[in-house]
């Protein structure tokens, strides 16, 4: 046996618009059935009046309702589609939604797709008047292209094939689909239903049938069961091999164990059910699946309430479910909630025993007085399912059935999902950590679709607080992202996260992506800014992080005798004291450009202010990991040992302001310039105390440093020879990323980080201002500082274009943890940075979650309407047009007028793409602009040929060339026509 799992679903049927809706309509024991709609009257030729002329039943509702830009379709396209086409795509995308899947990493994948339904009473309508057929109404219409335009528009590579066998349509498709995943044809398959009722030819069918209920509605193995209502629908399940979706960690509803299919062939007429047939289609679906009937706890049978259907169908239960089991089987039919949804009818079915399965509990069927006593269930070992049936605990097996009227029978076994194994929690994990933080994602293809959904999340989230946030998060960045719309909110329970999402809502937030991926400049903060604990929050609550800093540690440890993040996480004193303070900080940077880096975030640039340099190396790729542990613990246990007595002040003031007073003073210099009134003068601490009693005395605001040793400066001229003998050691490198020199104060190019860098980079000027100001007009688009708390961030806002760009801290103090990376990673996320969420989250947290579906845009309607009246205006023909689109061919302009040809050209091609009025512009390009495609093209001939009779016919490959943009078509027609004789 390999079983099929049931990855995620969607659905839309009679009183339910979703699948929770439509748990809520089966445990309620409700129904949806009601007045047909006067919109799906739009085809009825034949029952003029009278209560039994249009009959209840159950309809959906806005089934004319379509999101079209979301799936990038025109409008014009869009009122040319199949209506159950539309519904395909929505629910399909939901489905895939549901499953844990984002429909866009599918594109180019061979995911097969099966859809079964027999209604076309589209083509029908369509195909009707002549004069309503388009190059587009081969695409529109027509069952065959139902599969195949959920293959297009998702680009998938797969099987495509729609199924018509009558009622039995949707439960073949899911029983090829199976097949097609068990013989390796496909890794996913996505097996839907679909059924929309727009005439009354099947009900008259049904009614000289003599298999149409009078009063519309189903009343499954009922005591007044008198024939079949008919119901609208559509469902859609994402289907995949157990093993591959355990692989993948995908969520499983329930597993398919087993299908089988036959025919009735002769039996007592064509439409006339048979009892063998049905049994030995029942009998081959438990064999496949390695099941003893009578471990079935339930069926959910076709039951359509015909009285002759029904009996066959008992009969055919009872000779396989009915023998050797302590209890009667139990057999239910949705469709005495829904009616009979034909072509969508097994698809409805399946959903429902899923949604059994998984909420461990079977709704009663609803049928009229009763169960029929004709039927004499209980002594064919059955049972009529009047009341709800809870589920035991284990694993639990059910069936469902659905026959065609042709003759098509299908029998699906399914089993209740296995229980998830949960992912090992590591043992070092503190018993304090509770819940992680994560990053919700939503995106949309507009501002208005972002908020709509923001709104849907919200509602959804709020009503969940209790769930744990970390796995909403993750299923969001897993199916929630791709789109041009984009906002990310960080959160660490999802009561907040609903508040936040409300709010974003209400504050219209959300930014569009942007043109170009951002150039994110990562800044590395010098020494100053430890103390103790730092990071160690983040250590605690970041597997990522606490691996790159272990590793930084791990290689710092040699040359100190000690370890770095035992350092941190005693909240050592030691820290500050120079020979410490500055590995620490080295491995504090390395391990947040390493944990941005696994989360995807390639740096543009780096600049580092002093020792900072050291990271920044690093991640240019100038210098290896234990090269630079190396040289940083040789520079930090050197400068140490030197004896103290030097000092640094912070001078509001600019480097050249204070060449006069350090003129006099050889032992004092410039130990870093940091700013246009932001300087550091490092040296001697008694010839410092002089230079601020000068600088004081002229209003120049002073700042002593508390520093142990004068940095950057000539009192570290003993440290350079020992310093050199470990640099001289190295592997030099240039630095592979723009590398933004505070010791040369701009761009290094074409020059390795060597021994004599360094050197230079212990004495002299640490020239923040002069780098910062080179990267900030070198392109950059972000700024993130990586350090222990914010430093650099401020200084580069002071500075001319720096406070443009965004700045974002992966810590900002002693309690950054994992929310605060995570707020840095929402915002890059934002930003445009495609971020690799698998990352952020530790591995127990990266758990499916079931998020509220997408929610598309039902202002945009499409629907057919009658044909004209006979006397319609000259010009117009008499034929069906759409309710909000039509592609009129446009007047007919004088032959030889060029501003009534251009005018013509404008509307056709209005005509052709839906534009609204003023929308269409000369420059607007066919192909990049308007979205044309070969369908179009031909439409687009064939209208100017009619609209303009004098161009003739025209040349495609002359047409084509021409079709750059409006303006040329224009020209080029312009030439056709003075080419025609007066």
């Amino acid at each position: 046996m390999n079983p099929i799992a049931v990855l995620g679903l969607d659905c839309r049927f009679p009183g339910a618009p979703d699948p929770g809706a439509y748990w809520d309509l089966l445990a309620a024991g409700a129904d949806g059935v009601g007045p047909r709609p006067a919109s799906r009257r739009v085809g009825d030729t034949r029952r003029a009046s009278g209560p039994a002329a249009r009959p209840d039943g159950g309809f959906i509702d806005d089934a004319d309702a379509f999101d079209h830009a979301f799936f990038g379709i025109g409008r014009a396209e869009a009122a040319a589609m199949d209506p159950q086409q539309r519904l395909l795509l929505q629910t399909a995308w939901r489905a895939l939604e549901d499953a844990g899947v984002n429909p866009r990493d599918l594109a180019g994948s061979g995911t097969g797709i099966y859809v079964g339904a027999m209604a076309d009473d589209w083509s029908r309508l369509r195909l009707a008047d002549d004069a309503a057929i388009t190059p587009r109404t081969g695409t529109g219409a027509g069952r065959a292209i139902l599969a195949n335009r959920l293959s297009y528009q998702l680009d998938l590579r797969g099987p495509s094939l729609t199924v018509d066998s009558a009622c039995s349509s949707a439960l073949i498709a899911v029983h090829l689909a199976m097949g097609a995943l068990l013989s390796g044809e496909c890794d996913i398959a996505l097996a839907c239903g679909v059924n929309l009722v727009m005439s009354d030819v099947l009900d008259e069918i049904y009614g000289q049938s003599g298999l149409a209920a009078p009063d519309g509605r189903c009343k499954p193995f009922g005591a007044q069961a008198n024939g079949i209502g008919r119901a609208e629908g559509v469902g859609a399940v994402v289907l995949q091999r157990l093993a591959g979706a355990r692989e993948a960690g995908r969520p499983v509803r329930a597993l398919l164990l087993g299908s089988a299919v036959n025919q009735d062939g002769r039996s007592n007429g064509i439409m006339a059910p048979s009892r063998r047939a049905q049994r030995e289609v029942i009998q081959a679906a438990c064999r496949r699946a390695g099941v003893e009937p009578q471990r079935i706890g339930w069926v959910e049978a076709h039951g359509t309430g015909t009285p002759v259907g029904d009996l066959i169908e008992a009969r055919a239960l009872g000779d396989v479910y009915g023998g050797l089991r302590p209890e009667p089987c139990a057999i239910s039919s949705v469709k005495g909630n829904i009616g009979h949804a034909e072509g969508a009818a097994g698809i409805a079915g399946l959903i429902k025993a899923v949604l059994a399965l998984e909420h461990r509990l079977v709704p009663p069927v609803r049928t009229a007085g009763g169960e029929h006593p004709g039927l004499d269930l209980a002594a064919h070992g059955l049972r009529l399912l009047t009341e709800p049936l809870p589920l035991p605990e284990g694993e639990m097996l059910a069936a469902v059935s659905s026959f065609g009227m042709g003759g098509s029978n299908a029998h699906v076994v399914l089993s209740s999902a296995p229980r998830p194994t949960a992912p090992p929690v590591p043992e070092d994990r503190d018993a304090e950590d509770g819940e992680h933080p994560g990053v919700f994602t939503l995106t949309a293809p507009n501002a208005e679709a972002l908020r709509r959904n923001l709104v849907v999340q919200a509602r959804s989230l709020a009503a969940r607080a209790q769930e744990p946030v970390t796995p909403l998060c993750w299923t969001s960045n897993l199916t929630r992202t791709g789109m041009a719309y984009r906002i990310a909110i960080p959160a660490e329970d999802t009561a907040g996260l609903a508040a936040a999402l409300d709010a974003a809502a209400e504050a219209g937030e959300g930014v569009p992506e942007p043109p170009e991926p951002p150039v994110v400049a990562f800044l590395y903060t010098g020494q100053g800014a430890q103390y103790p604990g730092m990071t160690s929050r983040l250590y605690r609550e970041s597997p990522l992080y606490r691996r790159h800093l272990d590793e930084a540690s791990l290689a710092l440890e040699p040359h100190l005798g000690g370890s770095i993040t035992e350092l941190l996480l005693g909240r050592d004193e030691r820290v500050h004291r120079t020979g410490w303070t500055q590995p620490a900080v080295f491995a504090v940077q390395y391990a947040l450009a390493g944990y941005l880096e696994e989360l995807g975030v390639r740096p543009g640039a780096v600049l580092g202010h002093s020792i900072g340099e050291f990271a920044a190396a690093v991640t240019a790729g100038a210098l290896g990991l234990e090269d630079a542990a190396a040289l940083v613990a040789a520079r930090g246990t050197a400068m140490e040992a030197l004896p103290e007595g030097g000092g640094m002040l912070a001078v509001r003031a600019h480097p050249d302001d204070l060449r006069e007073v350090l003129a006099g003073e050889p032992l004092v210099g410039l130990g870093a310039a940091n700013g246009a009134a932001a300087s550091v003068l490092s040296g001697d601490l008694t010839a410092i105390g002089r230079i601020r009693e000068q600088l004081g005395a002229r209003g120049v605001g002073c700042t002593p440093l508390k520093v142990s040793h004068a940095f950057h400066s000539v009192l570290m001229d003993p440290v350079l020879p020992g310093f050199r003998t470990t640099a001289d050691r190295i592997t030099a490198g240039e630095p592979r990323l723009p590398f933004f020199s505070t010791v040369r104060g701009g761009l290094l190019a074409g020059r390795p980080l060597d021994a004599d860098y360094w050197c230079e980079h212990i004495t002299g000027t640490v020239r923040f201002a002069d780098a910062a100001a080179a990267l900030l007009g070198s392109g950059v688009t972000h700024l993130v500082e990586l350090g222990p708390k914010p430093v650099l961030l401020p200084l580069a806002r002071r500075l001319p274009g720096g406070s443009a760009l965004p700045g974002i801290s992966v810590v900002r103090d002693a309690q950054s943890g994992a929310l605060t990376a995570a707020e840095a990673a929402a915002a890059l996320y934002t930003a445009g940075v495609d971020i690799r969420w698998e990352r952020l989250y530790r591995p127990e947290d990266q758990v499916h979650a079931r998020l509220a579906p997408q929610s598309f845009d039902t202002t945009a309607r499409f629907w057919h309407e009658p044909p004209r009246p006979a006397a319609a205006p000259a010009g117009e023909p008499g034929s069906p047009v759409l309710s909000l689109v039509r592609a009129d061919s446009g007047p007919r302009a004088p032959e030889h007028d060029g501003g009534g040809l251009a005018e013509a050209v404008r509307e056709t091609v209005a005509g052709i793409t839906g534009a609204e009025e003023g929308t269409l512009r000369d420059d607007d390009r066919f192909y990049d602009d308007l979205g044309f495609d070969s369908v179009m093209f031909m439409e687009l001939k064939y209208r100017l040929e009619e609209a303009v009779p004098a161009l003739g016919e025209l040349s495609i490959p002359e047409m084509m060339s021409s079709l750059v943009s409006v303006t040329t078509l224009i020209g080029y027609l312009r030439e056709q026509l003075a080419r025609v004789p007066a």
